[in-house]
C-alpha cells in the first residue's frame, strides 16, 4: 500500500518505490530504504511528517503516495 494511506500512528515497513530513477534516488538520500521502519506522526492536507530513523522528514502526499509500504 501506498504510505500515503497509512494512518497516523502506525508504523510500516518500506517495501518499494515507484516512479522515475531521479525520484527513487532522491527518496533513498533522504533516508528511505527498503526494510526500514517508518511512522506517520503527522498528517495535513498538503503532506505528512514521518519519522524515520529517529529523525522527523515531511513529505508532501504526491512524493509520499511513490512509497509503497507493508
Amino acid at each position: 500500500m501506498p504510505l500515503t494511506m497509512v494512518a497516523l500512528g502506525e508504523t510500516k515497513t518500506i517495501s518499494e518505490f515507484k516512479g522515475k530513477e531521479d525520484i527513487k534516488k532522491h527518496l533513498l538520500n533522504l533516508g528511505f530504504i527498503k526494510g526500514e521502519k517508518v511512522e506517520v506522526v503527522g498528517d495535513n492536507a498538503s503532506g505528512i511528517i514521518l519519522m524515520i530513523k529517529g529523525v522527523k522528514i515531511a513529505l508532501n502526499k504526491g512524493l509520499a503516495s511513490k512509497i509503497m509500504v507493508d
